[in-house]
């Protein structure tokens, strides 16, 4: 099972399949219109090498976009989620796979508002490693929510 990083540390995966009212399609299967059921919340798994214009249709009907990182080397899906911010995705968008601590302000600069990885991960670079490279304020306005 997957862990979710936040800026607030570790937690349980809301999308995990055990919960009957999401699913999370391909990116194949989405544009192929399996995505039919309007009882349940849906997410869909991106490659890195994909286009988010294709996604643009679906914004509003989608509740977690999730980008595949094959490596922590490759930076594609840094570049498809500010692609997708800038383009109108609102909702949930998730880094997933071979994302390291080291990585996460940046995640979260592009849009991301989380990362998902595994156990194994979370005993090399625990919570209060994440937690470090949480985004800070960077002004005083923003503290207060003016910015």
């Amino acid at each position: 099972m997957a862990i979710i990083v936040t800026d607030n540390g570790f937690g349980s995966d809301e999308w995990s399949s055990e919960l009957p009212d999401r699913e999370v399609f391909s990116l194949e299967s989405l544009l192929a219109g399996a995505a039919t059921d309007q009882n349940k919340l849906i997410g869909v798994d991106l490659p890195p090498d994909a286009n988010a214009a294709d996604l643009i249709p679906y914004f509003e009907n989608l509740s977690l976009v999730s980008v595949q990182f094959h490596s922590f080397a490759d930076g594609r899906g840094f570049s498809l989620a500010r692609q997708l911010r800038l383009k109108g995705y609102k909702g949930t968008l998730r880094a997933t796979g071979h994302v390291l601590s080291d990585q996460f302000e940046m995640a979260r600069k592009v849009g991301f508002d989380e990362v998902a990885i595994d156990e194994a991960l979370s005993q090399r670079q625990p919570e209060d490693q994440w937690l470090a490279r949480a985004p800070k304020p960077n002004a005083y306005q923003e503290q207060l929510g003016q910015i």
